[in-house]
């Protein structure tokens, strides 16, 4: 069964260990949406897609996350998130006006809501392990049993299949439709409903899975208000309309879905492969260097397999060598005696992104500075600064990764490196780079604990 009380994710101290004593319901009570005059409490989904939960590692975020707290600040007001599993908790919060609105609902997933304009689009699938016999046609799913999150579009959908005798739905315990697809990979599983943008997610962490085949209908994504807000979903389809015009909406989807197709579901599973083949010989020196620099280990490792596969011995023909493929200038700066040992190139490599990074001016702010500072690390400084340019007589915005992207390519055109001192560029490869690492990076997250300092680790035993 779901939990029926929703979690919130952004609290003080002293309700977080109300809550991790288990003392949600009698020692923290109803006091948690108690809501302050220039807050505004907006319901969302616990779910990858839309929200990512602060955690030790990283601050809150998400497409749904980053948009409402714009819509917020347009609001003049502070944006307080009530994450919930499934629609029907969102129901009952809106019912008993605990929060204002809700965001990443399917449109007409709840009764007597109004709608804002779509946000996503999405269509409903079957997904099932590539290792399964194919299920071509909806004939085949009659009497099978298919799992599906209670409350979404896709179960509306299996619903509506013409099958006789229809499937058998259940629904499992997983919270969101990630973990739903995880169990289909690890054969807990046949079949599951879900959606593309879930399965585009997904397939990243469960390359062995496969499309079964589509379900009738779209998923639409919107906010959702009471009746009685009308002025505020008026105010909230004027402020999205105005996103989507002026690009912002455009920009968070590739903040945050823009390197999902980036890698094969062949390279996906190598990754995966070698993540538990050949990682665990280098994580220690990884680690170590994330105390040197600061820097998530998980994230060096993701760029040191781009690089290097986590070969220590991997040469290439321009003469970068090492599991960091640094250049001999760039290892004799850094004081790295041999650039083929495996630690002393992972220390290197991570203190050279991190000097990169410290480089770019301040108004580039993460993960953009981040993504930049990754494309330096494959074109030098010279080269990015030189394309930050050319950003800026376009028109474009050099400190955001969005924009660089579409900058970048231009460095290997003549018209443009006959400009700079530095000459050609093979900017495109600086943008698979990075799209790559932000992939293994993803994945490693999903699989790979973080290295907590010892204060975060006294904290969580508190």
């Amino acid at each position: 069964m779901y939990s029926k009380t929703p979690t919130l994710v952004t609290r003080p101290l002293k309700r977080r260990v109300c809550l991790l004593a288990g003392l949600l319901l009698l020692g923290c009570g109803q006091e948690r949406y108690q809501k302050q005059p220039d807050e505004l409490l907006v319901g969302v989904l616990d779910d990858p897609v839309f929200y990512q939960p602060a955690t030790t590692e990283r601050e809150e975020g998400g497409f749904e996350y980053d948009l409402l707290q714009h819509f917020a600040e347009s609001q003049h007001k502070k944006l307080r998130i009530v994450a919930a599993h499934n629609p029907s908790q969102l129901q009952e919060l809106l019912d008993n006006a605990e929060i204002d609105f809700v965001a990443s609902i399917p449109i007409l997933a709840l009764p007597d809501v109004r709608y804002t304009a779509p946000l996503r689009e999405a269509k409903p699938l079957l997904v099932q392990h590539a290792d399964s016999l194919p299920v071509y046609d909806p004939g085949a799913l009659s009497g099978r049993v298919i799992e599906v999150l209670s409350g979404t579009a896709q179960e509306a959908s299996l619903r509506q299949l013409p099958t006789t005798p229809p499937p058998l739905i259940e629904h499992p315990r997983a919270t969101n439709g990630v973990d739903l697809l995880q169990r289909i990979s690890e054969y807990h599983a046949e079949l599951a409903a879900t959606d593309s943008l879930h399965f585009d997610l997904a397939l990243n962490y469960y390359p062995d899975l496969v499309v079964a085949q589509e379900l009738p209908g779209k998923v639409a994504y919107a906010w959702g208000f009471r009746s009685t807000d009308e002025m505020l979903r008026v105010q909230a389809d004027a402020f999205i309309a105005e996103a989507q015009k002026d690009g912002e909406v455009a920009r968070l989807r590739d903040r945050y879905f823009g390197h999902f197709k980036r890698i094969t579901p062949i390279g996906a599973t190598q990754f995966i492969e070698d993540m538990r083949s050949l990682l665990p010989h280098y994580r220690p020196a990884f680690q170590e260097a994330q105390l040197l620099t600061g820097l998530d280990w998980r994230l060096i490792a993701a760029l040191a397999y781009q690089e290097s596969k986590w070969d220590p011995l991997a040469t290439s023909y321009t003469g970068v060598r090492g599991m960091m493929m640094l250049t001999e200038e760039t290892a004799d700066r850094l004081d790295v005696d041999n650039r083929l040992d495996a630690a002393e190139s992972i220390r290197a490599g991570a203190k050279y992104l991190a000097e990169l990074k410290d480089r770019l001016p301040e108004k580039a702010m993460d993960p953009d500075r981040l993504w930049l500072a990754l494309a330096a690390y494959n074109l030098g400084m010279g080269h990015l600064n030189g394309a930050r340019q050319f950003a800026l007589g376009m028109k474009r915005d050099p400190n955001s990764w969005y924009d660089m992207k579409k900058v970048l390519p231009l460095l290997a055109q003549p018209e443009y490196y006959e400009r700079l001192k530095s000459g050609r560029a093979r900017g495109g490869e600086a943008v698979i780079l990075v799209e790559n690492v932000r992939t293994y990076y993803d994945i490693l997250v999903r699989f790979e604990s973080p290295r907590r300092s010892p204060l975060q680790m006294g904290f969580a035993m508190q």
